[in-house]
């Protein structure tokens, strides 16, 4: 898993920058005076003149009147006057501010690169006379007949002409079981073919390939999505306007141009820009400490303003591969735990993540050795057969280890229905020829699921399941979990209109995801979080926060804290406006001169720091114990 550098080589750069001017300031606090030099022109040069510059970029280009130009104004007055101390420490407090606030929204926009790089690069064409072409997989047309080999990805949207495959569909759906596909049966690109050989017709190709048009919908939420604007820019003229106002009436009821320069000094809003990016860096660190990275500098504020959670459930909600739930013997003849191994047995040369399931099923539950295995022959998109101590064993489909005519095969079938109709995967055996039983197989719940969608609730949160499963294996992890809607059978772009009506209907969203298919979904939500363990590389560079544990179970403290992360900057806001009144006021009777209103002016930015540094502490971490679900009986 990569993740794009926070700390680049420009950012090392302004923090070497930031170091020496703060420590020439210090020096020039200190009086110390070098050939008559003042030390606090070293902050005024390197750290003010980037703000005079954007400062007149913006009034030039745009007639943009930002803090920038007050922070210009009174760098140049201060300066203008002799109070270099002044001029150095309101440019150092500003550069400080930009610094902070810049590394809590870097982006990590390595996704879409990575999502390109999936997409398949060639494609084998097949001739009328039968000769294969392999070509770049963009040049492929419509109607042209792809040969697609095990291992390979589908190059393009098509439909299965001739042979039968497994494919494994969770680039797109999520799930991670394969799906068996034969003639007339449609696949997509993107997906990888697991067993068997087969040709395709393409029908969707270029650019309206289900991979490209993914691509495209990652980066059509990305741009759609409004970023958090700082607070100091959102009333920068109506800053500028009073402090020009207050300066202007102190010099002509004083006629003292240091009354005006004071007022400039303690208007510039050095601790209003420290108000939200040192809030947002201490809430970043109480969350890294719980195992959860943030991203996106913005998202504890975005996420104060959720009203829904939605969530995949392969592999967020539930451990995201199958494991066997109950193994079934119709056979007088064969005990449950004998039908086990040799299936178990029979499976254990294969390839398919069901089989895989079995075999690790079994070695889990039991010490004993397989007996010998023979004759191993996998069929694609029907079973495996084999010869296991003996006896002859088949797994896989009903139709493949007994004719459908056949009574066992009918009780078999029927015993079996109320596992199918809960959502699981099942497996059927003949042993010798005999229909004998069956393995189901589900997605086992994470443990301490319920209790996190629960608090959730009790915050006034609401869950959403939004799964590209099935609605039967939907509803029962929906009513295992607690979460009272869903919706099944969603595809990337269902995902996706959910969050849009979300919020054109008042209700925003968080997504909550792991897999390539997420990844559209993690980009349009007001905040995407990705699980850290399973996810994937995609989905953890769409999202805004990932849970490095791979659990959502600090999903409600990230709320709980994002909450309050909004209410301390509510104070510093309030504190950082009410002392720059009381200050102002002060120098405008002349009070308070430059340098004593410098330093009022830094204390005021320094208790911001000290008050955001509040939210490093644990208090909205709600203590309990995990709760295990139960195992399901059927």
């Amino acid at each position: 898993m990569q993740h794009t550098k926070i700390l680049d080589r420009e950012a090392i750069i302004q923090i070497a920058i930031l170091i020496v001017s703060g420590a020439f300031l210090l020096a020039s606090f200190a009086g110390v005076r070098v050939a008559g030099f003042d030390p606090a022109w070293i902050a005024i040069v390197f750290c003010g003149l980037p703000i005079l510059k954007e400062a007149a970029i913006g009034l030039i280009t745009e007639f943009d009147i930002r803090a920038d130009v007050l922070v210009s104004l009174a760098l140049i007055a201060a300066v203008a006057i002799g109070e270099y101390f002044a001029a150095g420490e309101v440019a150092l407090i500003m550069q400080i501010g930009g610094l902070l606030e810049e590394l809590t929204v870097k982006r990590a926009q390595a996704g879409l690169e990575r999502l390109v790089a999936m997409t398949p690069e060639t494609a084998r064409i097949v001739g009328p006379d039968g000769t294969e072409t392999v070509i770049p997989a963009e040049e492929v047309k419509a109607g042209d007949t792809v040969r697609v080999i095990p291992g390979e990805k589908v190059p393009v949207d098509g439909e299965i002409l001739d042979g039968i495959t497994s494919i494994d569909q969770s680039v797109l759906t999520g799930e991670p079981v394969p799906v068996d596909r034969g003639p007339g049966d449609t696949v997509i690109s993107g997906t990888v073919n697991r067993f068997g050989t087969f040709l395709m017709k393409a029908t969707k190709v270029g650019d309206d390939r289900t991979i490209a048009r993914m691509a495209a919908l990652i980066k059509s939420a990305d741009a759609g999505k409004a970023k958090i604007v700082r607070v100091a820019d959102r009333w920068d003229t109506w800053i500028v306007v009073m402090a020009l106002t207050c300066a202007v009436i102190a010099y002509l009821a004083s006629g003292e141009i240091i009354r005006a320069v004071t007022v400039l000094v303690v208007f510039c809003p050095c601790a209003l820009v420290l108000a939200t990016p040192t809030a947002v860096m201490a809430a970043i660190g109480n969350a890294a400490r719980h195992g959860v990275l943030v991203k996106e500098g913005d998202a504890l504020e975005r996420l104060a303003d959720v009203k829904q959670v939605a969530f995949d459930k392969t592999g967020t909600l539930t451990a995201g591969s199958p494991r066997v739930e109950t193994v079934h013997s119709v056979n007088s003849e064969i005990r449950d735990t004998e039908l086990y191994q040799l299936a178990a047995a029979s499976e254990s040369l294969s390839e398919h993540p069901l089989g895989k399931a079995i075999v690790n099923g079994w070695k889990n539950d039991h010490r004993e050795a397989f007996p010998a295995v023979s004759d191993f022959r996998m069929i694609p998109a029907k079973g495996v057969e084999a010869s296991v101590g003996g006896k002859s064993v088949r797994t896989g489909k009903i139709g493949f280890i007994a004719d459908r005519g056949d009574p066992r095969a009918s009780e078999l079938e029927s015993a079996a229905k109320r596992y199918l109709d809960l959502g699981d995967t099942v497996i059927y055996i003949a042993v010798n020829g005999v229909p004998s039983g069956f393995i189901a197989l589900n997605d086992p719940v994470r443990s301490s699921v319920s209790r996190s969608v629960a608090e959730l609730k009790a915050l006034g949160v609401s869950p959403v399941l939004l799964t590209g499963d099935n609605a039967v294996a939907a509803k029962r992890i929906a009513e295992e979990t607690g979460i009272p809607r869903f919706e099944a059978n969603c595809l990337p772009e269902t995902k996706l209109e959910f969050l849009r009506e979300g919020e054109r209907s008042g209700k925003p969203a968080a997504m909550i995801g792991d897999g390539v298919n997420d990844a559209p979904a993690l980009k349009a939500s007001r905040v995407g979080i990705a699980m850290g363990g399973v996810g994937s590389d995609i989905a953890i560079e769409a999202a805004d926060i990932v849970l490095v544990k791979d659990s959502i179970d600090e999903v409600p403290h990230l709320f709980r804290l994002s909450r309050r992360t909004l209410r301390m900057i509510k104070w510093n806001i309030t504190f950082a406006m009410g002392i720059n009144l009381v200050a102002t006021g002060l120098g405008m009777l002349g009070l308070m001169g430059p340098v004593v209103g410098a330093l009022v002016h830094n204390g005021g930015s320094v208790f911001v720091i000290l008050n955001s540094a509040r939210l490093l502490r644990d208090r909205t971490r709600e203590k309990s114990e995990p709760v295990n679900l139960v195992p399901r009986k059927a």
